[in-house]
């Protein structure tokens, strides 16, 4: 298979702002929350964070403990200088469990140490501010998070064993079931109350557990994100001059597309009207006005026409008025090749993001319809947190490859600028899926 991964920067750095938790952005809709899967994507990483926090706690006590008993023979030093590089594989498992509910990849903090053994590899471990917020963050983990994470899935239990207490009194009928102390039920309908209660809590532990996780991813980029040198630092702000700059040249694209809509192609409208009355009145005569007043009009016809795809490549009117779904489906309608678009997006996205993605969607329609001999395309985008993310699909014969000019490397320039990200996965003889994320938070 050839796949290629185009990726702005390496990753993302704590020096540009973290992103907002994804399950925050969910629980701005409470309902919604409710119903979705959020909830039990939170209670799962709060389980996981539980059993790991447990063991890490467990490891570090003992290690701790055998170091100091151990220390008066020598061998207890060893452990206690093992303890603080305990936060590293802590941290990289952590890393991992977070895309259980946070879709932006954390990366790692370390930088590779020089060639010379392991000793030089354990200073320049000791010697990175990362190992320590590590090893306070295993800490941090084990014992505060693992505690609240205990709480909140103790209230999750609870609740849902309160859920089905109908269903219980009924099968033990005629015997009483006691839920509480000295309140014994002997009828389902006398635990309908208990059931209401449990589905009050077990909301209120969903929404516990949405806004623990959202502490924990919260504190896992403040404390496991690289932190930033001058030389990053630099690089970050020719990133963000490069937004800059993008977005300065898209309202430059719109003012010129505004322009050329209000004013030159009212002029040809008018133009193109003027002749057609001129035309009109000299029907019926077989003089040379008469054709020159006809062929201008064609002329002035064509020009429009042609001044009206001038003007939706600049910038379709209609990813200003109705958003990128609607763009895409009208460019889709154009292209030779059947087109199949399903793009559901709860909320309009940021311009600079609705024209990148737009523009990076006709390129790869053209592309398609152009080299992969595709006899149907498809188009899907949705929202994964914080990143739109674009599916684009053809049954061509494949064999894509952005090192070969076949427009690729141009998309994943385009995405760069926004620090998207472009996935190729095209084996040959297909089909092709383009894979396209764009950060919304620009």
């Amino acid at each position: 298979m050839n796949g290629t991964t185009a990726e702005p920067d390496g990753a993302v750095d704590s020096d540009l702002p973290a992103p907002r938790p994804a399950v925050r952005e969910a629980l701005r809709r409470p309902v919604r929350f409710l119903l979705s899967a959020w909830p039990l994507r939170c209670w799962l990483h709060l389980l996981g964070g539980v059993l790991s926090g447990a063991v890490v706690l467990v490891v570090l006590v003992v290690a701790v403990s055998l170091g100091v008993v151990l220390s008066v023979i020598g061998v207890g030093l060893l452990l206690l200088v093992a303890v603080p590089l305990l936060g590293i594989p802590v941290a990289a498992v952590e890393r991992r469990r977070l895309r259980l509910v946070e879709p932006a990849r954390l990366p790692g903090p370390h930088s590779p140490p020089a060639a010379g053994g392991p000793w030089r590899w354990l200073r320049h471990r000791f010697g990175e501010r990362a190992t320590w917020r590590e090893l306070g963050y295993a800490v941090l983990s084990s014992t505060a998070f693992t505690c609240a994470g205990l709480g909140v899935l103790a209230l999750t239990a609870l609740a849902a064993i309160l859920v089905p207490t109908p269903v219980v009194v009924w099968a033990l009928a005629p015997e009483t079931v006691m839920v509480i102390p000295g309140e014994a039920i002997g009828s389902p309908l006398a635990a309908l109350p208990f059931t209401a209660l449990g589905v009050a809590g077990l909301a209120l532990a969903a929404y516990a557990a949405g806004w623990l996780t959202t502490a924990q991813v919260r504190t896992a980029w403040f404390l496991l994100a690289p932190r930033d040198d001058g030389m990053t630092r630099r690089v970050h702000e020719l990133t963000r001059s490069r937004v800059r700059l993008a977005d300065a040249f898209e309202a430059e694209r719109r003012r010129i597309e505004r322009d050329l809509h209000d004013g030159a192609q009212q002029q040809l409208v008018a133009l193109t009207m003027t002749l057609g009355l001129a035309e009109m009145e000299l029907a019926g005569t077989e003089s040379e006005a008469a054709a020159l007043v006809a062929r201008g009009r064609k002329e002035a016809l064509r020009a429009l026409g042609q001044l009206r795809e001038l003007i939706r490549g600049i910038h379709p009117q209609v990813l200003t008025d109705h958003g990128l779904a609607a763009a895409v489906a009208e460019i889709a309608e154009r292209v030779p090749v059947p087109v199949d678009v399903s793009i559901d997006l709860p909320h309009r996205l940021p311009a600079l993001v609705e024209t990148t993605a737009y523009f990076t969607v006709t390129e790869a329609l053209a592309n398609a319809a152009k080299h992969s001999g595709a006899t149907e395309i498809g188009i899907a985008g949705r929202m994964a947190g914080d990143r739109l993310v674009l599916l684009i699909t053809d049954d061509g014969r494949g064999g894509a490859d952005p090192a070969a000019g076949t427009g690729l490397t141009g998309l994943a320039d385009r995405l760069a600028i926004l620090r998207g990200r472009l996935s190729v996965s095209s084996p040959a003889g297909g089909p092709t899926q383009l894979r396209v994320e764009v950060p919304c938070s620009v």
